[in-house]
């Protein structure tokens, strides 16, 4: 084996923000903008991002095409989509801020479909109550994600880090300091010494064998900040997209945007039954994402499905010129990938892993962890969506709390005289857990890795019971074992095996919160269903689930009471059923 070299490059700024999708960009944007100096890295490419997968719209009431719309309305629709167990102040600062977030983009240049007289158009979306998505065809995401990259690289101050992977955050004391990692070209370390840390890393969506999320979604940020004694908030919730590509193999899970939906698709079975009027039948397609994910799997899994084993969505009723004006990229994508085309017949579609609407444990007002100096913002922040996430609400929670996590980073940084010293003992340690897998003889991380993904997916799926759990939690224990002692060959320049040996103790970390939580929560609710416990239970109406990690290195999972919501806004629901 040739020498690796462990000496490390070091860089200093104010704040870091690790992820740059829409969430990581905002926060480096606020940040910069209050004058301090910020390190934006990613994983990836900047611009190459889920946040252009949400293709549908973003979610604000701005009231321009149903008058009636407002912040309490998506406020208590935000709160019964996630079953009651969202934080209600971030599902108030949500959609009171979110038209601000709208009006702020298109004043930095983004160009959103209109109403006749020039409003921003919006659209129907699941679980909303009026028409709130504000959207740029079906590329709301790419539009958004182009807006925010071309603000950032025109703001002073911000310095970018691409295609570099952070493996570890170093403490000095109770305070995060410092995020070593490594370029993934070279394979030479790198530690950027700050003031402040912002997560902004997104999901967990490749521990699961079907998926929307591509490479990048391993949940590093998730156990990043778990690994330094964060409390991690309902893992149990994973979102399964009711609509995912089936056929063919090479790109099943890819998503199919809740906007055809949203424009008149309408679901069917192998029978040409409209099934969800059995399901839900005041809001049929129109459902919550969970709604509507476990009826057509409930349709397969009775022998209703389509010949790929999903259903049939079909747009084509609404006319070739209208679909591919309003869902370009969804005819395209079928036309290539599928050899499909959606103006004319169904497309088959089933539910894939899409996000998690569990996360790190942040205040509301700062977007700050429960470690000081920590911030995270995005999908990797939980408390916002509850249960469930309703379509829409990711990119307009990216928008607020990405602002949020800025601000807050850049507050507590403003109040530490200097960067912190870095403790170099934590650096030497995870350089020498980073070269372990040259250094050993073990198994492939790829094997490991499907056998992970198959094992989700069989055990801690889309319906769940005691013995899988228990399972799947035995099984990720010898996973786990086995991830400490893969076997990597070859250099550290361009070493993919190397940075997925790295990703698998990150997806076994994280998998294991999801199913103990999902074992903890004894009832079905939103993302979480217990074929064993079916209904909703009183007492899990009442506590969030929390994870942290023990001195000993062991997985603590417990509860925490729902912080309680104000008479004022525990009215709006009262005054709602009258």
């Amino acid at each position: 084996m040739a020498m690796i070299d462990t000496r490390y490059e070091t860089h200093e700024h104010d704040v870091i923000v690790v992820g740059a999708g829409g969430a990581g960009i905002r926060a480096a944007i606020e940040a910069a903008e209050q004058g301090l100096r910020v390190a934006l890295v990613c994983k990836s490419l900047l611009g190459k991002a889920h946040t252009v997968m949400a293709e549908g719209g973003i979610a604000a009431a701005m009231g321009n095409v149903d008058p009636a719309d407002n912040w309490q309305v998506h406020f208590m629709d935000t709160m019964k989509g996630g079953k009651f167990l969202n934080n209600w102040r971030m599902a108030q600062i949500h959609a009171q801020e979110a038209p601000d977030r709208i009006r702020e983009l298109e004043l930095w240049g983004a160009v959103f479909d209109r109403t006749p007289d020039g409003k921003i158009l919006q659209r129907p979306f699941g679980g909303h109550t009026y028409r709130r998505l504000c959207h740029v065809g079906d590329r709301t995401g790419l539009e958004i994600i182009r807006t925010l990259q071309d603000k950032a690289v025109h703001t002073p101050n911000i310095d970018v880090f691409m295609e570099c992977t952070i493996s570890h955050l170093i403490k000095n004391g109770d305070e995060v300091t410092a995020a070593f990692g490594y370029w993934r070209e070279t394979g030479k370390f790198v530690l950027f010494k700050a003031k402040a840390v912002v997560l902004a890393t997104g999901g967990i969506g490749k521990a699961f064998k079907v998926t929307s999320n591509s490479w990048e979604y391993t949940g590093d940020g998730h156990v990043l900040a778990y690994d330094v004694g964060a409390d991690l908030i309902d893992m149990e919730f994973v979102q399964f997209h009711p609509t995912g590509m089936v056929w063919p193999p090479g790109v099943a899970g890819l998503l199919v945007t809740e906007a055809v939906r949203g424009e008149g698709g309408i679901l069917t079975n192998s029978k040409g039954e409209r099934f969800m009027e059995k399901y839900d039948p005041a809001r049929m397609e129109l459902s919550t994402r969970d709604i509507v994910a476990k009826s057509i799997y409930t349709e397969v899994k009775e022998g209703r499905g389509s010949p790929h084993g999903g259903v049939f969505l079909d747009v084509s009723h609404r006319g070739a010129d209208y679909v591919k004006r309003r869902l370009p990229s969804m005819y395209h994508q079928f036309k290539e990938l599928a050899d499909v085309d959606i103006t004319t017949g169904p497309m088959e579609v089933g539910p894939t892993t899409h996000y998690v609407m569990g996360g790190v444990k942040v205040d509301p007002e700062t977007a700050q962890s429960t470690v000081p100096g920590l911030f995270a913002a995005g999908e990797v922040a939980g408390g916002m969506h509850g249960a469930n996430r309703l379509g829409g609400n990711s990119l307009s929670d990216l928008l607020v709390f990405g602002r949020r996590a800025g601000m807050g980073a850049a507050t507590y940084a403003k109040g530490v005289a200097s960067i912190p010293a870095v403790d170099e003992a934590a650096v030497q340690r995870a350089i020498a857990e980073m070269v372990e897998p040259f250094e050993r003889k073990g198994e492939n991380p790829y094997t490991i890795h499907q056998e992970l993904q198959m094992m989700m997916q069989a055990n801690v799926g889309i319906v769940r019971i005691d013995a899988d759990l228990r399972k799947a939690i035995e099984q990720l224990k010898r996973i786990q074992e086995r991830a400490k002692t893969t076997s990597i060959s070859g250099s550290v320049t361009y070493n993919p095996g190397w940075h997925l040996a790295k990703d698998l103790k990150t997806m076994a970390t994280i998998s294991e919160a999801v199913a103990r939580c999902a074992l903890q929560r004894t009832e079905s609710r939103g993302g979480h269903t217990r074929l064993d416990y079916a209904e909703y239970d009183p007492y899990w109406s009442t506590v969030n689930s929390i994870v942290r990690k023990n001195a000993d290195g062991s997985m603590e999972v417990t509860t925490a009471p729902l912080p309680v919501m104000p008479e004022e806004l525990k009215k709006l629901f009262e005054e709602e059923k009258r």
